[in-house]
């Protein structure tokens, strides 16, 4: 038989409720993530400044040793007469010497972070380091409103825009080198394009051997969760591109802000 005893009521919940309960869940579940994003942040900058301090290092001993070395030589084989066979033997050895100290200038460089500048700025100043490269015409174009960074993400992106830079300026042959970094709603995107004699395919498909330029730069790009896409070729020259979406792009905004504005760039 049915049991006919009065079946307990059971307490009433109202949608106001449900829906309290559900934001209130959603509150806590984003400043959860909203802590381990700063939290993040926190480690990315102590490695950044552990870079600069190895960086200052490498440049005040082993770069300095190395550059006085190079300038005694260099004085001890002016010294000796041009007929001199061993004069013919340390001119090389000069040679090498000279780029030693240039790659390790461009190695020390690289270690650094942009610091606090400017994305534009920063990449701008590439230029400077290869003062030696007449007649290459270089820019660095904006398109869209120019947006703040996260800090750690800006860096990355700098290292990846630096070493397209280098590889432009140092192998490419190019007579214009650009930059174009386009802010939108959906993120940003740079193209580093050059009109040069573009990269070998085995090179851009296996990286040269002992250097681990692409393959880094391809390592930093999923690593902030963006796309990197390389195409080259003898007569178009090289365009290196970078899209990094808006949430991974943008700088943090205070928990309240995030929760009232979906648009992850800082205004």
């Amino acid at each position: 038989m049915l049991d006919a005893s009065p079946i307990a009521a059971l307490p009433f919940v109202d949608n106001a409720s449900i829906e309290e309960w559900s934001a209130g869940k959603w509150r806590i579940s984003a400043m959860e993530i909203e802590g381990r994003k700063q939290q993040e942040e926190r480690l990315l900058q102590v490695r950044l400044e552990e870079r600069n301090r190895i960086a200052r290092e490498l440049h005040d001993t082993l770069l300095q040793t190395f550059f006085g070395a190079f300038y005694k030589l260099g004085l001890a084989v002016e010294s000796l007469p041009p007929e001199s066979q061993v004069k013919s033997k340390l001119d090389p050895i000069l040679h090498f010497m000279q780029l030693g100290i240039e790659e390790s200038r461009n190695a020390i460089q690289g270690l650094r972070s942009s610091d606090s500048r400017d994305l534009v700025v920063a990449l701008s100043a590439v230029r400077e380091e290869f003062s030696t490269e007449h007649g290459v015409e270089f820019r660095v174009n904006v398109v869209g409103r120019q947006q703040p960074l996260r800090p750690a993400i800006q860096d990355e992106i700098y290292r990846i825009g630096r070493e397209a830079l280098v590889n432009a300026f140092c192998h490419a042959a190019a007579k214009r080198i650009e930059v174009e970094l386009e802010y939108s709603s959906s993120g940003l995107s740079m193209r580093v394009l050059d009109d040069g004699r573009g990269i070998d395919p085995q090179v851009l498909d296996r990286g040269r051997q002992g250097h681990w330029g692409l393959t880094g730069m391809r390592e930093r790009a999923a690593r902030m969760g963006g796309l990197l896409k390389v195409s080259s070729s003898p007569t178009a020259g090289t365009e290196i591109r970078l899209s990094v979406p808006t949430p991974f792009a943008a700088h943090h905004r205070p928990f309240g802000d995030s929760l009232r504005n979906r648009d992850f760039f800082d205004r």
